[in-house]
């Protein structure tokens, strides 16, 4: 019977990287509903989930599929859902209940244009905003932003092992132009690649579903002797349902902090550097491999331009990208996004009033052109109107 992906170089799309990936993680449990541009990982997870022992399910819709994909996490099997744009908007009172409960899982989400049906075949930038904060109340949540094959493979291995660490949802935030890509994709030996399972192995005495002394309580899976109460309610230690003020509070900050605390080792980019530069172009997902072509193609014409692409896009890295406009002197930035300007309001945000900041805004479903884009990055930088 075939197990998982051997060792080697293989080529594939984005979507089959995915779901290999996610066997390779420990992914034994996927519920989904077909949408495009997400369905060939579907079907791909379809056949070869069986093949290493899990259970696939198609859904009867989006809601059902993320209930599913938590309630087996709840049974002790990591899991795992795609998506789409109208198909996250439907998960996202659920997505809820995953933050509140603290039950790892892994949502792939593949963009296309919108809002609505929008443009179902061609790709786009537009969920950055709803995986940020697509559901109501206080939390925080990580989300990777891959740009190749390769990295998607990559992020999703990541994505299960920061799901684990932190007890909680984590996003991977892909799009059409990533997924339907082929790519050389490398996979390294097994026993190389880092399997993160913070689950509990052995009894422990006095265990409290909800205790942390790290921020993130240990978790117990059924049928192991442990007594827990799932509940979607604010909860004490115990998992009861509460009004106590102090207990409230003590729960949302743990929620919040585990994941601002965790920033640091979470803040994860990637540079294109120079001694100095004219501007400073960010860009992230499948996009940034247009902004280094544009980057390539500057230097030939004596511009010096910088890239700043986050790896992981939430948390997003205020600091480490402030330190990078002033390490190479820039006074201009560009932010890059196949959307009408989203991840763009967080870089002013974290640059401020002294550096100017344009948004290049790319018809959502189109992918930018390196040509035109050096063209808005030269007028900018020329001191004109963008």
């Amino acid at each position: 019977m075939p197990g998982l992906l051997k060792p080697g170089v293989y080529f594939m799309s984005g979507n089959v990287a995915a779901a290999e990936a996610a066997l390779i993680a420990g992914c034994r449990f996927y519920a989904g509903y077909p949408i495009t541009p997400a369905s060939p990982l579907m079907e791909h997870t379809a056949r070869r989930l069986p093949q290493v022992g899990g259970v696939f399910i198609q859904a009867e819709d989006e809601i059902a599929a993320i209930v599913m994909a938590l309630g087996a996490s709840a049974g002790g099997l990591k899991s795992m859902t795609a998506t789409s744009g109208p198909g996250f908007s439907l998960m996202q009172e659920a997505l809820g209940m995953g933050f509140m409960l603290e039950l790892p899982v892994v949502i792939v989400d593949v963009q296309r244009g919108g809002p609505s049906t929008g443009l179902p075949t061609l790709g786009s930038q537009g969920d950055s905003m709803q995986a940020k904060w697509g559901t109501h109340g206080d939390y925080e949540t990580v989300i990777f932003a891959p740009s190749t094959p390769q990295e998607l493979f990559d992020m999703v291995i990541q994505a299960f092992n920061t799901s684990e660490m932190l007890r909680t949802p984590v996003v991977v935030l892909t799009d059409q132009f990533t997924t339907h890509s082929y790519g050389r994709i490398r996979v390294p030996p097994l026993e190389e690649i880092e399997i993160v399972d913070r689950r509990i192995a052995e009894k422990r005495e006095g265990y409290l579903p909800y205790a942390a002394e790290d921020l993130v309580p240990p978790f117990a899976p059924p049928g192991r002797g442990y007594r827990f109460h799932l509940e979607s309610l604010y909860h004490d230690e115990r998992g009861y349902p509460t009004m106590d003020r102090e207990k409230v509070r003590g729960l949302i900050t743990r929620l919040v902090r585990k994941v601002r605390e965790g920033a640091k080792r979470l803040r994860r980019y990637e540079v294109l550097d120079t001694d100095r530069a004219d501007a400073v172009i960010v860009a992230y997902g499948s996009v940034a491999r247009v902004a280094k072509e544009v980057v390539y193609r500057a230097r030939r014409r004596g511009l010096k331009l910088g890239l700043f692409r986050p790896l992981i896009l939430w948390p997003f890295p205020y600091e480490e990208l402030r330190g990078f406009v002033e390490k190479v002197g820039a006074d201009r930035v560009v932010v890059i996004e196949v959307n009408m300007g989203q991840v763009y309001h967080y870089v002013r945000e974290a640059l401020g009033p002294g550096i100017r900041v344009e948004l290049y805004a790319e018809t959502p479903g189109f992918y930018p052109a390196p040509s035109p884009l050096l063209s808005f990055v030269e007028k900018v930088v020329g001191g004109g109107g963008a």
